[in-house]
């Protein structure tokens, strides 16, 4: 009877064992899913989301290009003399008129010159006397039979040499004075003093190099500016033309410069033409030398299409983007970036207007890779 109940009683432990352990078991496996499922789902490839951007057209977008600014007339003075500078009278930033001195260089050595060419000359006119009178009493002789026709036409042949010589050494005193007249140095224009590279009591050389120069004079009430301007708009630019002209020192100041001359010409180094203005300059605000930036009013292209910078990609193929293909397949286009429009780039070749383009493409995007697009920008259509 004893061992009957024991057996009763260990039936219910057995079942719990039994139960626990189916417990334990459908615990292990439902881990081991969800672990293997982790594992499928880690290993699966990531699909990467991006944002498109229909590409727009720009309908005659302006033509912003930097360029540099000379003087109108600039005119380097050099010595035409040696010997040393004896006085200055203006100094740099000095209006000048033409024909005022700008210095004077004193010359001993080009002095004593002319002295010898002078003394020259009056021996020189002394033979011509006596070869003359000579002539003229060998002439009377020939006439009375007194001498020979050929020692007459020797004395005639030598009143000729002294008349040449006495002409030479005319010559000869002629060059040195004028030598002289570039003692003093005048300003060939009116204009400024820009530049002075010699002081009183300074060896003058007689000079021509670039530096070298004494003084610089610069007619800055009118300016050239010059102006490089890209192949593809040089076809809308013609004489007469107008643009503004702004400086960085001169915010908020415009200046309106008339296209005045077209070289006619692509330099091959840079692909764009050198295009001459002029501005007038009456208040001297703009600088010869400096840099400035053209702005052109007329538009100088249509009909071309534009992307956000951050749509670009560089690698060794060059400058590229990417595009929204197929069933949302990349598609990676190399392109031609004609301008720099500051939020946007203009595309000068590779895209078409019915492009979209991955506004920020993922670093190692390439051709026939899968997208997923995200839903904004797949319900509207960023504008440009």
């Amino acid at each position: 009877m004893q061992t009957k109940t024991t057996r009763m009683g260990h039936k219910p432990l057995a079942l719990g064992l039994i139960v626990l352990a189916v417990a334990l078991v459908a615990a292990g496996v439902i881990s081991r899913r969800s672990v293997a499922e982790q594992v499928n789902e880690a290993s699966a490839p990531l699909v990467p989301m991006v944002s498109v951007l229909a590409v727009k057209p720009i309908s005659g977008a302006p033509l912003e290009l930097p360029a540099r600014i000379e003087a109108w007339q600039r005119a380097p003075i050099y010595a035409r003399v040696s010997g040393y500078l004896k006085s200055w009278s203006v100094d740099i930033g000095a209006p000048v008129k033409a024909g005022q001195q700008l210095a004077d260089i004193e010359t001993p050595d080009l002095d004593q010159q002319l002295l010898q060419a002078k003394a020259e000359l009056a021996s020189a006119r002394s033979n011509l006397t006596l070869a003359a009178s000579t002539a003229k009493r060998w002439q009377g002789l020939l006439t009375a039979d007194a001498v020979s026709r050929q020692e007459a036409d020797e004395k005639a042949g030598d009143l000729a040499a002294k008349q040449a010589a006495v002409s030479a050494m005319q010559a000869n005193v002629d060059r040195v004075q004028s030598l002289q007249r570039y003692t003093r140095l005048v300003a060939p224009f009116d204009g400024v003093v820009t530049t002075r590279n010699t002081d009183v009591g300074a060896l003058i050389s007689v000079g021509g190099a670039p530096g070298t120069e004494l003084f610089v004079v610069s007619d800055i009430s009118r300016l050239r500016v010059y102006v490089n301007v890209p192949q593809r708009q040089i076809a809308a630019i013609k004489v007469g033309d107008k643009a503004e002209l702004t400086v960085p020192e001169r915010p908020g100041k415009t200046f309106v410069a008339t296209v005045q001359s077209l070289s006619q010409s692509i330099n091959v180094s840079s692909g764009a033409m050198l295009v001459q203005l002029s501005v007038q300059n009456d208040s001297h605000d703009l600088l010869p030398g400096g840099y400035a930036s053209l702005h052109f009013d007329a538009p100088l292209t249509s009909n071309a299409l534009s992307i956000p910078p951050s749509a670009l990609i560089f690698n060794k193929a060059g400058t590229q983007v990417a595009t929204l293909g197929k069933d949302n397949h990349v598609v990676v286009k190399t392109i031609t970036v004609g301008r720099d429009l500051g939020n946007v780039l203009e595309i000068a070749s590779g895209l078409d207007s019915n492009d979209q383009v991955i506004a920020n493409p993922p670093d190692g995007v390439a051709t026939g890779d899968v997208v997923r697009v995200a839903a904004a920008a797949t319900n509207s259509k960023a504008k440009l």
